[in-house]
């Protein structure tokens, strides 16, 4: 847990910045883990890309669940979003070698049905992320722009399809955002950031988890599919959250504590 003291000067820092890196959260036995489910997703689902395991994969995943649910994980986006913490998405974006996509410049919150947009992204570094393999690049100081509406972008392969008008974007204040496996770096869904394609002979995978407090409402009419309450308590009539997945030996991929699940 952080004292007050921290948390205040983290908010701080968060504020002025638009992001932050935590070093160390994550143990090295839990990484491993994660590293495993990332192959154990890819076996499940071979037509997808491993850039693209998102948020509908994970309604019946015990393990996912699980792992956004660490409380040193919560203990961060407790800083942001406060006591009531809920799940609004997570997504692996799991770069290959030699020919792993780039993230063209947008911002999160463009994508988003979210009301207020009062979220809080945390990005977990399951493999290191350098700029050699591809690792995260934030414009420093545009969280105070305005949400800009994203455009298609087929020209180049790209994970998301889309990204922000190029002229809204001075790459000359572009700060590359290098991880260690464990650590975790926090973002503001206003702030520019994206990726270049990793052409490394490593790995870059990183774990995205979108938290939200629960007065935030997920405007959809369908049950949203990553919509999990972790701590604290719901508000009542805001969302409606998915019962925690229990796990199937032979069904889900076997985790230290499957077992109470």
């Amino acid at each position: 847990m952080y004292t007050p003291m921290e948390q205040k000067q983290l908010r701080k820092e968060y504020k002025d910045n638009g992001y932050l890196v935590f070093k160390n959260v994550l143990d090295a036995g839990l990484l491993q883990e994660t590293s495993n489910h990332v192959d154990w997703l890819m076996g499940k689902n071979p037509d997808l890309r491993p850039e693209n395991l998102g948020h509908s994969l994970m309604t019946n995943d015990p393990f996912w669940v699980r792992l956004v649910g660490d409380n040193r994980l919560l203990d961060i986006a407790e800083i942001f979003v406060g006591k009531n913490i809920a799940l609004f998405a997570s997504h692996y974006i799991s770069k290959p070698s030699s020919d792993g996509r780039p993230v063209l410049w947008h911002q999160d919150g463009s994508y988003w049905p979210l009301e207020p947009m009062e979220v809080i992204t945390l990005w977990l570094a399951v493999d290191e992320s350098t700029i050699e393999n591809g690792c995260m690049r934030v414009i420093s100081g545009t969280h105070h722009s305005q949400l800009q509406e994203m455009k298609k972008r087929q020209d180049i392969p790209n994970v998301l399809s889309s990204g922000i008008d190029p002229n809204l974007v001075d790459e000359t204040k572009a700060v590359d955002v290098i991880l260690e496996a464990g650590d975790v770096s926090v973002h503001h869904p206003n702030i520019i950031h994206g990726s270049n394609p990793n052409l490394s002979t490593k790995r870059r995978c990183g774990l995205t988890i979108r938290y939200i407090p629960s007065s935030t409402r997920i405007v959809s009419d369908q049950q949203w599919p990553s919509a999990f309450m972790l701590r604290g308590m719901p508000v009542d009539g805001v969302n409606n959250y998915l019962p925690k997945p229990k796990y199937t030996k032979g069904k889900h991929m076997t985790f230290n504590g499957c077992e109470s699940w």
